[in-house]
């Protein structure tokens, strides 16, 4: 018997389950809307040994904001004294309000008043409650507000100085990317990298249709995928300056996979996410049979 066949079987035998990253960093996972980043995160999270609270996602963080400030005196306080953020600042009257701001806010009373059951919010809007509306209908908050929370979160949180962990979706312009190394770079917390997922316009297109959510009109659609071409896209190549081009990883992130059922044949989504998976695993240099064992292992904890 060989070597090589001796070294085969044995790797045949070995099954992986889990990886891990060492010490201090932070993976980034940006892309287009609808690109599925919540849901490659989440894979990466598991097989990665990454708690599921170090998975940081914009949306989760902006919603930990507005309910914490409505429940705790003492986070409310500090929002307002260090952010200047609260639920007595007018959002047409206070450091964030700019024509285009108030003009967007107004496009949103029928809703924003139906969603809180109050009148007059043409009036009075708080901060806290624009914050709320957009976070639950899935719309840009202002950038300012973006970069204090992502900092504030991390910064409050000593564990993510010293482990690894996730930001989903952030950052989304160059002035946010620049925010965001500066920060990190201050707290001695190094990119591991940066996994950019792609898909077309049609492809978003499709998969937000699908999605069903109100404010999923293909207008709006079209307007976040110009917001990632002019913004998201622009903040990735920024990152790549600063990181150097091995930091970066260009991940298709449609890699679809049917099932046959009789003569139909069917969307598998759960195969198609793992496929995602398998390429930003192989971009942080997980040898392709490694990948295997967790990809077998991730998919046996979903059945």
């Amino acid at each position: 018997m060989t070597l090589n066949r001796v070294a085969y079987e044995l790797e045949s035998k070995i099954k992986v389950e889990r990886v891990s990253l060492r010490g201090p960093g932070v993976l980034i996972l940006t892309g287009p809307s609808s690109c599925g980043k919540g849901e490659v995160a989440s894979a990466l999270s598991k097989v990665m040994s990454i708690p599921p609270e170090a998975h940081l996602s914009m949306g989760e963080i902006l919603r930990t904001t507005f309910q914490r400030a409505k429940n705790e005196i003492s986070y409310a306080k500090l929002l307002e004294d260090h952010y200047k953020i609260s639920a007595k600042s007018n959002i047409f009257d206070c450091v964030d309000t700019s024509e285009e701001l108030s003009k967007k806010v107004l496009n949103y009373i029928p809703e924003m008043e139906a969603y809180f059951k109050r009148q007059d919010m043409d009036k009075f809007t708080s901060q806290l409650d624009w914050l709320e509306f957009c976070t639950m209908n899935g719309l840009l908050v202002p950038n300012r507000w973006t970069q204090d929370f992502i900092a504030a979160h991390i910064e409050h949180s000593p564990e993510f100085r010293t482990n690894p962990f996730i930001l989903d979706g952030y950052p989304r312009t160059v002035k946010a990317a620049k925010h965001l190394i500066e920060f990190l770079k201050r707290f001695d917390i190094p990119v591991i990298k940066v996994l950019h997922l792609s898909i077309s316009k049609q492809e978003m297109l499709s998969r937000a249709t699908k999605r069903g959510r109100a404010d999923d009109d293909e207008p709006s659609l079209l307007s976040r995928y110009q917001f990632y071409i002019e913004n998201v896209h622009p903040s990735v190549d920024y990152l790549k300056t600063e990181l150097g081009s091995d930091a970066i990883a260009l991940v298709d992130a449609h890699q679809p996979v049917y099932r046959q059922k009789g003569k139909e044949k069917f969307f598998d989504l759960e195969k198609s996410i793992l496929n995602v998976v398998a390429s930003s695993l192989r971009s942080l240099g997980v040898s392709r049979m490694t990948v295997k064992d967790l990809l077998d292992q991730l998919s046996s904890h979903n059945t």
